[in-house]
C-alpha cells in the first residue's frame, strides 16, 4: 500500500467533511461524510481515544495508534524468570548425577537447555518488537493525529480527505494505520482478513474532468 503526504490545504469550501470557513472566519463545524453528524459527535481520534470512557468502551484498543510493546524492564524480568526456571533444571540435573540417576540428569540438562532457548527467543523477539514500534511510530502518529471519529455512525474519517478519501469502519482505520507504518505482522488474524475500500477520490476534478487516483 503505497504512503501519500499530507496535503497542505483542505477540500473546497461547502464539501462535506471538509474544513471550510463560514462567514466571517469562524471555522465550520466538522461534518461526517458517512451519517452527516457534527459537532459533539465527531472529534478527533486522539480526543476520542482520551475520554474516560474509551478504555473501558475498548474505542482506544480500537483505534490504537500502535501495538503494546514490552518495555525494556519487563524483558529483564522475563529473563530473570527463565533463568530461573533453567536453574530448576540444572538443579534437577545436577542431583541425578550425584545421585546416580541417568532419568533425572538427561531430564533436568535438556529442561534447562530449552528453558535458556526459549527465554532467549523470547527476549529477542520482544526486543526486535520495540524496534519495529519505535521505527514505525513516527508515520502512525502522522496518520492518526489528524483524523476523526464518529460516534454517531463510528466511522474514521480525514476532513480534508488526505491520506484516505472516504470514511472506514474502526477496523479498516486501525489496519490502514497500522500497515502504513509496519505494523502489519502485529495485527490479529481478524483484523489481517478486513478489506479496505477502493479509494474513492474526494478531491475536485482533475483537468480533462477525470478525478486523480492515489
Amino acid at each position: 500500500m503505497s504512503s501519500e503526504k499530507f496535503e497542505g490545504s483542505g477540500p473546497a469550501a461547502g464539501r462535506v467533511g471538509g474544513p471550510a470557513e463560514e462567514s466571517g472566519g469562524a471555522p465550520a463545524l466538522v461534518v461526517c461524510p458517512r451519517c452527516g453528524a457534527s459537532g459533539s459527535s465527531v472529534r478527533t481520534v486522539p480526543d476520542a481515544c482520551a475520554a474516560p470512557d474509551s478504555p473501558i468502551s475498548g474505542l482506544s484498543d480500537r483505534l490504537a495508534k500502535a501495538p503494546g510493546a514490552d518495555s525494556r524492564f519487563d524483558s529483564f524480568m522475563h529473563f530473570l524468570e527463565g533463568m530461573a526456571l533453567a536453574g530448576v533444571g540444572a538443579g534437577l540435573a545436577y542431583n541425578g548425577v550425584q545421585d546416580d540417576r541417568p532419568l533425572f540428569t538427561a531430564g533436568g540438562a535438556v529442561l534447562a537447555v530449552l528453558l535458556c532457548v526459549g527465554t532467549l527467543w523470547v527476549i529477542r523477539g520482544e526486543s526486535r518488537e520495540r524496534a519495529a514500534v519505535a521505527a514505525g511510530l513516527p508515520r502512525a502518529d502522522h496518520l492518526w493525529q489528524p483524523a476523526h471519529y464518529c460516534a454517531a455512525c463510528e466511522s474514521v474519517f480525514y476532513p480534508t480527505g488526505s491520506p484516505w478519501p472516504g470514511p472506514l469502519t474502526t477496523d479498516q482505520f486501525k489496519k490502514y494505520v497500522w500497515t502504513e507504518a509496519g505494523f502489519d505482522e502485529q495485527l490479529d488474524e481478524q483484523l489481517k482478513k478486513v478489506e479496505l475500500p477502493p479509494r474513492t477520490p474526494s478531491g475536485p476534478a482533475a483537468p480533462g474532468g477525470t478525478h486523480d487516483h492515489a
